[in-house]
């Protein structure tokens, strides 16, 4: 039985991806693991089945990666970094390599979709990006796979968090502590998943005949810590007007807001209890440990990954697919007991 490039990479302890490259001659691998795959590809007949195998699918074995940053973090952002490793886990476990399509490489410029049939793309994953991006409305309407884990718009297959879900757990929360007045901290209203949370803290609200106020609905112009700060600093100026609870639409603000109210004289959670979103990994070594609505960040990339491997397979149609991940509330000490 001929190997494959999984067979390869495990027999070598190392990554399908590795192996491509080196049987490919691409990216920057050390002399000495190059030498190394070399001469057992040599052996075992390997590089004249990859090629083979090229060949007569016609494909590249190459996946597109659009990572339109929105939130101006970049591959630091903790939220869509782990999604993006999960879903980079799977696809070189099935022998596809990713290569990141940006619009500006040197001095060429290339539309997104430019450069997708440039490298010869099997297919792309949308991390993050702008419905209104035109170069991304361009990439889903073409012939390519596509699948995202943040955008949702017509022919496009997205995996993503069940944001309803979330925000009815935190008023849950709050209604079974006995912390009536709530408060919510969302980014800005441009980004799909906060517009959703929002939504549904109105409605949530309404249904359970909660009194709320407009005013009690903050907006921050960004994503970072200082953003959550100057909310907090906000929110402590009202000695007579603070919330019981303040639901945090990500756990980045929500570190920065505690810090505001600490520095506002707030005692967290004694005085204010405070939930985040996302349950990046610092958050359970913040001080103090972060109540949050965790996201299932390994889930979403792992679907995505065979969703988009399986629309490449077997060329379906492309259609508006919406698949919502089930989140979960984690408490710790920013809430009372």
């Amino acid at each position: 039985m001929k190997k494959t490039i999984i067979d390869v990479a495990r027999e070598l302890n190392l990554s399908p991806s590795t192996i491509s490259k080196i049987v490919n001659n691409t990216g920057r691998i050390s002399p000495q693991t190059r030498e190394r795959v070399l001469k057992y590809v040599k052996e075992s007949g390997y590089v004249a089945m990859s090629n083979a195998r090229k060949l007569s699918s016609k494909k590249s074995w190459t996946i597109g990666v659009i990572y339109s940053d929105i939130s101006l973090v970049g591959f630091e952002h903790p939220f869509f970094s782990r999604i993006l490793q999960s879903f980079k886990n799977h696809v070189e476990s099935m022998g596809y390599d990713i290569v990141l399509i940006v619009s500006k490489l040197g001095n060429n410029e290339l539309t997104y979709l430019e450069w997708c049939r440039n490298k010869k793309v099997d297919g792309i994953l949308i991390v993050m990006g702008n419905i209104n991006n035109p170069n991304i409305i361009e990439v889903v309407a073409s012939d390519y796979p596509c699948v995202s884990t943040d955008i949702v718009m017509p022919n496009l297959h997205s995996i993503i968090s069940d944001d309803a879900q979330g925000i009815k757990l935190g008023i849950e929360f709050a209604i079974k502590k006995g912390l009536k007045r709530i408060s919510v901290v969302s980014g800005p209203l441009t980004v799909r998943s906060f517009n959703t949370r929002v939504q549904t803290f109105r409605e949530e609200m309404t249904r359970r005949n909660l009194k709320y106020n407009e005013k009690d609905i903050h907006f921050t112009v960004g994503f970072a810590y200082e953003d959550g700060y100057r909310i907090g600093l906000e929110i402590g100026k009202k000695k007579d007007n603070i919330p019981d609870i303040v639901l945090t639409f990500s756990d980045v603000l929500a570190f920065g807001l505690i810090r505001g109210l600490e520095d506002s004289g707030l005692r967290i959670p004694d005085d204010v209890s405070v939930i985040g979103y996302d349950d990046i990994d610092f958050a359970r070594h913040y001080t103090p440990a972060l109540t949050t609505i965790a996201q299932d960040t390994e889930e979403i990339g792992l679907r995505a990954a065979k969703a988009l491997l399986l629309s490449i397979n077997e060329k379906q149609e492309k259609t508006q697919k919406i698949a919502l991940v089930p989140v979960r509330l984690v408490e710790r000490e920013t809430t009372k007991k």
